[in-house]
């Protein structure tokens, strides 16, 4: 079966949970003997256009690089090479790339249409009116169109089914974990093993970095907390100046910028406590990777992470400072409790959210009612 993905920027994945959960996705689709082909953006790595990667076929396609332009001019041209390629099955990722839907099902209706509904968009405040208005023209276009949906929460499920009477597919991310016994890589952003609080994840405001920040400088000053103690934020985004100005230049918050492979790896795993602040989100593959890592999590009280994390994580009331620092406090204060919810929560992410059972689930759509 020849499967075409389309709609992240590319693989491997430098950041973003759409497309790290693309290069795994393709990586053991290509193991299931499957032929693969990921639509990266061309020039996404700067001097070099690769054409494979760990059995995958590499497809890079020009865009318009502008933020308006370039996820949806890139996702044209793929749906325009991946029709005339003949493929099997074109998979879209995100609303914004299933606005094109309505293209492999007019002009080539033996291709079956997938789409994976990853995240609510339109709720980033980057876009303006005009673009959060195509994003949800997308969310609409997708569930008219593609011949599976497949969205990661029951949540999502029940929006789409009261919203549009859409019947759905719920197949969740997958955590997937290296193997790590080191902390080599920490040296070079002066953090030590268990003396780092982490975050990880796009520095955009809805991921509410901002109130994170905040409570942690309230407890250092305060000295309610270790002194040794950091905050280490990991990714970057259009947010991050705002958030390096907040941290004042403070030697306790680390800003390490997108992380991959290895090195990521390492900061994962040897983190105190994963902290997950966000306002919004579809199934957060940051906080399923800290869960199948054990770590700790301190989490917004927001439906999807508890959908995630159920009863493994301690929650705090979304953008409430207030409460994000008394949680903070109780935890780090309380730990060896905390640490055991450490503990169920890898049980679970090994459980619920595995990549084993999400390839052949996924791959059941594709060649379900196959054409």
């Amino acid at each position: 079966m020849k499967i075409a993905l389309i709609g992240h920027k590319g693989i491997p994945a430098k950041s973003g949970g759409v497309d790290r959960h693309v290069e795994t996705l393709a990586y053991h689709l290509s193991l299931k003997n499957e032929t693969v082909f990921s639509y990266n953006r061309k020039g996404y790595f700067k001097g070099s256009d690769n054409k494979e990667m760990n059995g995958v076929n590499i497809i890079n396609i020009s865009y318009i690089n502008t933020k308006n332009l370039a996820a949806i001019t890139h996702s044209f041209l793929s749906v325009i090479h991946a029709m005339k390629s003949s493929v099997d099955v074109i998979h879209f990722h995100g609303i914004g790339p299933s606005l094109l839907t309505w293209m492999p099902k007019i002009f080539t209706p033996k291709i079956k249409v997938v789409s994976t509904l990853h995240s609510f968009d339109y709720g980033n405040d980057k876009w303006g009116r005009f673009a959060k208005f195509m994003l949800r023209l997308g969310e609409k276009t997708m569930c008219k169109y593609a011949d599976e949906v497949i969205v990661l929460t029951k949540l999502m499920a029940d929006y789409l089914k009261d919203k549009y009477g859409r019947e759905t597919n719920i197949i969740p991310n997958g955590a997937f974990i290296k193997d790590i016994k080191g902390f080599g890589s920490l040296e070079q952003f002066n953090i030590k093993p268990q003396k780092y609080i982490v975050s990880i994840s796009r520095l955009i405001r809805l991921k509410g970095i901002q109130y994170l920040i905040k409570s942690f400088k309230d407890l250092k000053d305060s000295s309610l907390i270790d002194s040794d103690l950091k905050l280490v934020i990991v990714g970057d985004g259009e947010y991050q100046k705002e958030l390096i100005k907040m941290a004042d230049n403070r030697e306790d918050i680390v800003f390490t910028g997108n992380q991959s492979d290895n090195t990521l790896a390492e900061l994962y795993a040897n983190a105190k406590l994963f902290v997950q602040s966000s306002e919004m989100e579809g199934l957060s593959l940051s906080l399923l990777e800290a869960m199948a890592y054990g770590l700790p999590i301190l989490a917004s009280k927001i439906p999807a992470n508890i959908e995630a994390a159920s009863d493994t994580a301690i929650y705090f009331q979304s953008k409430s400072i207030n409460d994000l620092k008394n949680k903070l406090q109780e935890v780090l204060n309380d730990y060896n409790k905390t640490l055991e919810l450490g503990s169920l929560a890898k049980e679970r992410a090994n459980k619920v959210f595995n990549w084993d059972k999400i390839i052949d689930d996924t791959l059941y759509l594709y060649k379900k009612n196959s054409k």
